[in-house]
């Protein structure tokens, strides 16, 4: 079934002449009124939240439990979603925090030797909502243009839908600014972590000989970080999001880690940056921060963070070292920035985005201190950026 994308006034009022296309379980409804039907897939029932596109051809299972996108529900560009299946090793964290997905075609019958469910039982298992059918085109050029919309995705297998209500919902939604999400998404309790980066031959194995000893601030920390990190010769211990700089000090680590995470960085940061700036004042401290931990490092070296017109979701993102003057494409996941123009003089730019020239790392000039917004773990892939957990690890050998 084609979707179908009505055109509405300015008012935001659902169109008396929106039509629901037979057989159409489900629906995306904006805040502005704009009406995509569809088939539902997953579980039955409501969400609402910031109507984002991610742009990668892989991965889609590492990116739907990918904790960066609590608050979101996501469109998938690329149209064969579902095709691999799914399984209990490719996730990110145990408990998905996006709130719905949007595929362009069916979900096809798994092909892959590792898949064990295929997605729509996985989504049901998990209580997200799906629909397919719509015509991600028009809705990814709808947000590149006018910036991420707040959105309800409805399914309801007995077609019934009240659309008025659906759009007053997605309208009152608060929205990102301003929302600290990283509460929701950290551990709650302090854990220790040693598995390691899969291996096509022994798959995950644990870290024996650990070398040294990190310890990640959990701001919603992908499982592949840590183990790149265990990869790397560390025992890790996570910690929740709000532990203070002296019960971190307390495990003696030989680097802190700062872990990506989603919502508004200047919400999270109200007891994040206090924990941060008493870690600076060690100056012989290896720091090292990944997406929002980067914004959280930046804003306590007294840089400021801005909501972006179109965030970065994708897995093809070119990134310019100018430590190494390479590029390297990226796998990235934010809707927050720093501004360059307000970083301190003793804090360098490392890289940029070759797509916007937007800030994507930045170091200390005079302490081992450094992060990168995008997602160096590769899950999904590319590889490109493995070496920044080297980089880090060089910097905890140095500092002994």
């Amino acid at each position: 079934m084609k979707s179908h994308e009505t055109p509405v006034a300015q008012t935001g009022a659902i169109d008396s002449a929106c039509q629901q296309p037979a057989g159409a379980t489900a629906v995306l409804v904006l805040a502005d009124g704009k009406v995509f039907w569809g088939m539902g897939l997953g579980a039955e029932g409501e969400a609402v939240a910031e109507v984002c596109f991610n742009t990668s051809m892989t991965g889609y299972q590492e990116i739907l439990t990918d904790p960066s996108y609590a608050g979101q529900i996501i469109t998938f560009t690329f149209p064969h979603i579902g095709n691999v299946g799914t399984n209990e090793q490719d996730i990110e964290t145990v408990t998905p925090s996006c709130r719905g997905a949007i595929f362009r075609v069916d979900i096809t019958q798994p092909s892959n030797w590792r898949a064990t469910r295929d997605l729509d039982t996985w989504l049901k298992s998990h209580n997200l909502s799906a629909i397919s059918g719509i015509d991600t085109r028009v809705l990814t050029r709808l947000i590149r243009d006018g910036g991420a919309p707040n959105g309800c995705i409805a399914h309801h297998p007995d077609g019934k839908f009240d659309l008025e209500a659906l759009r007053a919902k997605a309208a009152a939604w608060p929205g990102l600014n301003g929302m600290d999400l990283a509460k929701e998404v950290t551990c709650t309790q302090t854990t220790s972590w040693k598995e390691q980066r899969w291996d096509l031959e022994t798959g995950y194995t644990a870290l024996t000989d650990p070398e040294f000893h990190v310890v990640a601030v959990d701001f919603g920390a992908k499982r592949n970080i840590l183990r790149s990190l265990a990869s790397q010769g560390c025992r890790v211990t996570v910690v929740p999001a709000e532990t203070t700089a002296s019960e971190i000090l307390a495990h003696k680590p030989d680097g802190v880690f700062l872990s990506n995470g989603p919502g508004d960085p200047a919400a999270t940061g109200v007891y994040a940056i206090p924990m941060v700036q008493e870690l600076l004042s060690h100056k012989d401290l290896p720091i090292f921060g990944i997406c929002l931990g980067h914004q959280i490092l930046a804003l306590a070296l007294g840089a400021k963070t801005t909501k972006m017109h179109l965030g970065h979701r994708g897995a093809n993102h070119p990134v310019k070292d100018f430590t190494t003057n390479k590029v390297e494409i990226t796998s990235q996941n934010h809707g927050f920035m720093v501004d360059k123009a307000s970083l301190p003089a003793n804090v360098e730019e490392t890289h940029i985005s070759l797509f916007d020239s937007t800030n994507q790392g930045i170091r200390l000039k005079d302490r081992p201190v450094f992060s990168v917004q995008y997602h160096p773990e590769a899950s999904p892939g590319p590889q490109d950026s493995q070496y920044l957990f080297k980089r880090f690890r060089d910097l905890m050998a140095e500092r002994r």
